[in-house]
């Protein structure tokens, strides 16, 4: 048997493996929080975004900061009959969809003996459901490129038991089976199926949730081996390594984005 060949990195064969030049990126939730954080990170890696979300306030006020290469359309994702109507639109300002983040989701915190099924339906319905019928209007134009990257962001309910968020859990835990399923069938057409998981990390949203809890905010630091909770911007830079050459041949992972949380003791 011969000895292979190295292959050594050099800037013809890889000249830039970490930015996003030429990629339009759809970000789902994209006006605010790890949506946003995202956008800014993809847009100083040389992508352009498009924004999509139900509120037109949030998505106008970013796009304006993000300047001219992002954009905005306005969409509820649990509209699923919506959803290819909603890419030929977000590929009107810079041309077709490259990749996908489904990152829209809403926050559910309820004991499971009281949580309706209604509640259940509708977490699943903005999660799950939302999230499969923007992918499965953008598959068929990635695979005829064969090129091309779906990211999922799931949670660090996606990975061990967090009590009172039962239906959050149940959603954020169907992304890994998608993800890994979605892997199997299209990358062999050259198209990449990751996920995120991230954990606390500084939002509005967590601030909200600390706010005048001392005691609860320290029980986090201390279970997070780096002792800190995470920025913003290490989800937006780990969903741009995901999305680059740099990871041309990682498929089917869920990265941890958590300062050590789900495997700290």
């Amino acid at each position: 048997m011969s000895k292979p060949t190295r292959q050594t990195p050099d800037s013809a064969t890889h000249p830039a493996p970490f930015r996003l030049d030429g990629e339009v990126v759809l970000i789902t939730g994209g006006g605010t929080g790890l949506g946003r954080a995202m956008a800014d990170c993809m847009v100083v890696a040389g992508a352009r975004v498009v924004l999509l979300g139900r509120r037109r306030a949030p998505l106008q006020q970013s796009v304006a900061e993000l300047g001219d290469h992002a954009t905005w359309v306005e969409h509820d994702v649990t509209d699923a009959a919506a959803a290819p109507a909603v890419l030929r639109a977000a590929a009107r300002p810079f041309g077709a969809v490259t990749v996908l983040v489904n990152n829209a989701g809403i926050h559910f915190k309820k004991p499971a003996l009281t949580t309706t099924e209604a509640e259940f339906q509708q977490v699943l319905n903005t999660h799950v459901l939302g999230a499969h019928a923007l992918t499965r209007a953008v598959l068929p134009d990635l695979i005829a490129r064969r090129r091309g990257s779906v990211l999922f962001v799931a949670s660090m309910a996606s990975l061990f038991g967090i009590p009172l968020v039962l239906a959050y859990s149940a959603a954020k835990s169907a992304y890994l089976g998608m993800v890994r399923t979605l892997a199997t069938e299209v990358s062999q057409y050259g198209v990449r199926v990751n996920a995120i998981a991230p954990g606390w990390i500084e939002t509005d949203m967590s601030r909200q949730a600390l706010q005048g809890d001392p005691v609860r905010y320290q029980r986090i630091v201390e279970r997070t081996p780096m002792r800190a909770l995470g920025r913003a911007a290490d989800v937006g830079w780990a969903a741009v390594y995901l999305c680059s050459p740099a990871a041309r041949f990682l498929t089917g992972v869920v990265l941890p984005v958590d300062g050590g949380v789900s495997i700290g003791f």
